[in-house]
């Protein structure tokens, strides 16, 4: 008896840290709340800060498509002579309004233009000070409209995955603004979700990719698109498409129409000021890339060398890419793959298999999976997604993180080793690490696309006001 009244204030001690670790990851509102993203922030920045005061990286090349674009090609000047020598070759010095971004959908000049509000010296250090906002952005919508837990499960995806590159890319902003677009359809608030699905793709066109996706689950949701069952045969099947083309009259237009009315109009007041970067530019850069040295499909052009098949590094739009004989074939291959990834995980969406959270998903795995490139900031695209849909039991905390882990340590460790960036790809151990990291990848693909391991299973949503907790769409 005197042993169990000894042994009980040092069992309550040693569960007050738990109990305190628990309480934040169910606080909700507060400042307790608020502890995980504001430790990451700073990680952020800490791990931005080897970075932001280089002419050589991201942010750097932001700064210079902001200030020929509001200043004219001059205004290169008041930078270092080689921040700004990517830049094509210019004939005759450029007007203010007229040079676009080479690379980038136009309207991301307005995330760049932000930090020039700062002093030129420490516009890189501005940026990553937005980018954090967004990433608290997208940690308050979590905690206000994710399953219990999730903002604390972002917080982890990004400390680990995005440390590096999180305050160093943009990319948080079209991942924000697609979180935002699938919470307001899950609420089947459509027009604000088309209109965010649309600013995301004037951002970074990878969105587009989800817009069917959108349609669908709207016009399901409000009965106007047939459902059929979720097992047909292939003869069924067809009966059942015929039947759901038929109803194309019931369909409703309205936010499909706001979608592309947004998009076509700003792509056309762009075009206008530059028609060959409003518009010719991204479609070119995004058709005549090579293959990546991060991509799933630089794997087998690696195997490939080994086989006699001789492949060289190319330091061109703005990456390391692998010049092979294999490029020809591979990248047809890749673009098939895509789109019948896509069609089978529209077609599951079609048959009620998948909510739209989850087809988002699938479609963004399918899609970096299979293309051309595969950049470190990529998986932050899916990181708010993930956590809104509840991906953090023991599969996805084991598989997702280590991913993450390699991601980084590939950015950090291995892009830094050799001074000359063509050596890059041949340092030991980049190819292994670079082949494990695709092969996780694809495995969380394929365990997604199949639901191996229950890797769909969504969490019950919060309470709309005084409903009770929902289950999403």
């Amino acid at each position: 008896m005197w042993q169990e009244h000894a042994q009980t204030p040092s069992i309550q001690k040693t569960r007050r840290p738990f109990e305190f670790i628990d309480n934040i990851l169910e606080a909700r509102s507060g400042l307790l709340a608020y502890i995980p993203i504001t430790f990451v922030t700073i990680c952020l920045l800490c791990g931005a800060s080897w970075q932001i005061f280089l002419s050589k990286n991201d942010p750097a090349r932001y700064q210079c498509y902001a200030l020929t674009f509001w200043f004219g090609s001059d205004a290169s000047n008041l930078l270092s002579p080689d921040q700004c020598s990517f830049l094509l070759p210019l004939a005759t010095p450029q007007p203010a309004f007229h040079m676009l971004p080479i690379e980038y959908p136009p309207l991301t000049l307005l995330t760049f233009s932000l930090p020039l509000l700062a002093p030129l010296p420490y516009y890189q250090l501005a940026f990553a000070f937005s980018m954090s906002l967004i990433c608290f952005l997208i940690y308050w919508l979590l905690l206000k409209y994710g399953p219990r837990g999730a903002a604390p499960v972002f917080a982890l995806y990004i400390l680990i995955g995005g440390v590096a590159t999180a305050a160093e890319r943009y990319d948080l902003v079209p991942a924000a603004l697609t979180l935002l677009a699938i919470i307001a359809a899950e609420r089947k608030h459509w027009t604000w979700a088309y209109i965010a699905l649309a600013l995301g793709t004037l951002m970074k066109i990878y969105p587009i990719l989800l817009l069917p996706t959108f349609f669908i689950a709207e016009q399901q949701s409000q009965g106007r698109m047939h459902l059929p069952s979720k097992n047909l045969t292939p003869a069924t099947t067809i009966h059942h498409l015929w039947y759901t083309v038929q109803g194309l009259r019931q369909w409703v237009w309205k936010n499909a129409l706001i979608f592309f009315s947004l998009i076509i109009s700003i792509t056309a007041v762009f075009a206008s000021l530059n028609f060959e970067g409003g518009v010719v530019s991204q479609l070119s850069y995004f058709l005549h890339r090579p293959i990546q040295v991060e991509a799933t499909s630089s794997t087998f052009l690696w195997v490939a060398q080994s086989a006699g098949i001789p492949l060289h590094i190319d330091n061109s739009y703005g990456s390391l890419n692998i010049i092979s004989p294999l490029n020809s074939i591979l990248s047809p291959t890749c673009t098939l793959l895509l789109a019948l990834g896509c069609l089978f995980i529209i077609g599951m969406q079609w048959r009620g298999k998948l909510d739209i959270t989850q087809t988002c998903i699938a479609l963004l795995l399918v899609f970096i999976a299979t293309g051309k490139v595969f950049s470190p900031q990529y998986i932050i695209w899916l990181m708010p997604l993930l956590a809104y849909a509840g991906a953090f039991d023991t599969f996805w905390l084991l598989i997702w993180v280590s991913l993450s882990a390699l991601t980084t340590l590939i950015l950090t460790y291995l892009y830094t080793r050799p001074i000359d960036p063509l050596l890059i790809p041949y340092t030991p151990g980049f190819f292994e690490t670079v082949t494990l990291r695709n092969a996780l990848f694809v495995l969380i693909t394929l365990t997604y696309l199949f639901n191996w391991f229950q890797a769909r299973q969504r969490r019950p949503l919060p309470p709309l006001r005084s409903e009770k907790e929902t289950r999403p769409l």
